[in-house]
């Protein structure tokens, strides 16, 4: 990472040099709330858990993105059409411009697999109780296919370094990015 830096500045590398990430294990993980997580008003709840454990809020903004921005971000980014299918993807578009979402840069160590084994599975019934999809939800793919909409699962999280990159990236201009330091990554660095 801290050699992409050198190349090409970006919101994902931003601020990064070979002096401070010389071994590229602070990163940046784009998560984004879900209209679930907005309207039944557990985000701050949600947010608190990543900030316990030493991650830090680089990025964030309220929005309510068009299909084509999702279009990008669900088929251009992670190819969710050829994974899950058609179907899927427009369950989850239609999911994701019903109401607002909070879209959000969390930086830290390994901050990528950090998120991944916080949020959970992404289907909420095989999410382990703990984790963020176990605690706050239940619902199964087969009871959202049943009823033709998407598993809502409360949060998106960034699924390796490369889709964190090209997702933090397509969400927020380098500008957006607000480097500072914390008084709690005297522990958590």
């Amino acid at each position: 990472m801290a050699e992409k830096a050198a190349s090409k500045v970006n919101a994902w590398n931003i601020g990064f040099t070979k002096e401070n990430n010389p071994d590229g294990l602070i990163q940046r993980t784009l998560i984004i709330f879900k209209p679930d997580a907005v309207q039944r008003g557990i985000v701050g709840e949600i947010l608190s858990r990543f900030e316990r454990v030493g991650l830090k809020i680089v990025a964030t903004k309220m929005v309510n993105p068009d299909k084509d921005k999702y279009y990008h971000h669900y088929e251009g980014i992670s190819k969710m059409i050829s994974r899950r299918g058609q179907q899927a993807f427009d369950w989850t578009v239609n999911f994701m411009t019903s109401g607002p979402v909070i879209a959000m840069v969390l930086e830290g160590v390994e901050a990528i697999p950090v998120v991944r084994k916080m949020v959970g599975s992404t289907e909420p019934m095989a999410a382990d109780m703990g984790t963020i999809r176990g605690d706050y939800a239940h619902v199964s793919f087969g009871y959202a296919t049943a009823r033709s909409e998407a598993t809502a699962n409360l949060i998106h999280a960034s699924g390796n370094p490369e889709e964190a990159e090209q997702e933090v990236s397509f969400w927020f201009k380098p500008e957006e990015i607000q480097i500072y330091q914390t008084l709690s990554e005297k522990f958590t660095r």
